[in-house]
């Protein structure tokens, strides 16, 4: 009866041992209880606990991707949207992170789908798609501040995507060509104004100039007939002509001696 007595007692002690013994990685921290009030925190390395006494929690210190289900989101100008984005957070202070919280994974994840809804609800469709970085670091200073008393650290919040509806996709490119129209047009007005003022400079030189037309008149007669036309048929002007006439006149006038 003494030697099963014995082995018996040998294995409960050795049980007891090996239930003492905690190993924790170089990424984890036990937050340990005595009695169930909180004790320390402990780790990495070689731990040893009180059995039935203390009780130890491990935490990872290691960064969390935690992907935000989509939402739909409604826009400050009323547009129906579906977002989803990525949050990489870690935890900082294991002793908040199971005492001032019941589950710190879920609790984040909650935060941050009501945080996006509310943050991408205050701007246009037009800055969700255009000022995506800014959003990105609205949302992160908001859940940061907000998991601090949890022991969270929100280290960077990415939006994913921003899906919208077919009918919006049509009146988003209807906008987006009615925009483009509209510079066209911008575009081709300034072009003819900037014409019409180089038209009314060379104008008022060509009139203080008679010549000038006549030697524009002669050009213009040189370009058309390289063209393939078989016959042209071009008024002259009657100034055009006394004008030529005087030039004659002057040239074949004999010099005085």
């Amino acid at each position: 009866m003494t030697l099963p007595f014995l082995s018996i007692l040998g294995l409960s002690v050795l049980a007891l041992i090996f239930s003492a013994i905690r190993i924790l990685r170089e990424y984890e921290r036990g937050v340990v209880f005595l009695l169930g009030r909180f004790y320390k925190v402990k780790g990495p390395g070689f731990v040893i606990i009180v059995p039935f006494i203390q009780q130890i929690v491990r935490v990872d210190l290691r960064t969390i991707v935690m992907d935000v289900p989509t939402q739909d989101v409604i826009s400050r100008d009323n547009v129906s949207v579906m977002v989803n984005a990525v949050v990489y957070f870690r935890v900082i202070d294991p002793e908040k992170a199971i005492i001032q919280v019941e589950n710190y994974y879920d609790a984040t994840s909650q935060l941050a789908q009501t945080t996006l809804r509310s943050v991408l609800g205050q701007h246009e469709l037009d800055e969700m798609l255009a000022e995506r970085d800014k959003l990105n670091v609205d949302i992160q200073t908001l859940l940061d501040a907000q998991t601090d008393a949890w022991g969270i650290k929100v280290a960077n919040v990415e939006i994913k995507h921003v899906d919208i509806n077919e009918s919006m996709v049509r009146a988003i490119a209807q906008q987006a060509e009615a925009e483009r129209t509209r510079r066209a047009k911008i575009i081709h007005a300034e072009g003819e104004l900037q014409a019409s003022e180089k038209l009314l400079a060379a104008a008022t030189i060509l009139a203080k100039q008679p010549q000038a037309i006549q030697l524009r008149y002669l050009q213009t007669l040189t370009e058309i007939a390289g063209d393939k036309s078989s016959t042209i048929v071009f008024p002259l002007p009657v100034d055009f002509l006394n004008s030529l006439s005087q030039t004659m006149k002057d040239t074949t006038k004999p010099t005085e001696k």
